[in-house]
């Protein structure tokens, strides 16, 4: 049974932290990150955040958001994560291998 889901207050920061699996690298090189830049410049068109901060590193990525309204966080995040996610199996052709976070 999956986990009931979280209720985000709106215009409260928040730290989110996301980790591929087994500490699996996620970032090869420059293009990698700025992939994944590309994914939070959309995310930001099609569901507004305030992105306060952010730090990308091989395995994992850190976030500072500051959402407008209730909700609006886990919109943005599960479109970052899926979006990432589907991009990445698809450019580095390993599709259907299993889970990236």
């Amino acid at each position: 049974m999956g986990r009931p889901p979280r209720t985000t207050v709106g215009n409260m920061v928040y730290h989110i932290l996301n980790r591929a699996n087994g500490r699996f690298k996620i970032f090869h090189k420059n293009k990698d990150y700025e992939a994944f830049e590309k994914i939070l410049e959309e995310a930001k068109i099609k569901y507004p955040m305030r992105i306060l901060s952010y730090c990308l590193m091989p395995n994992h990525w850190h976030l500072v958001l500051y959402p407008f309204k209730d909700n609006d966080l886990s919109n943005f995040m599960h479109w970052i994560t899926l979006a990432h996610t589907q991009r990445w199996h698809v450019h580095y052709k390993n599709i259907g291998t299993g889970h990236l976070y």
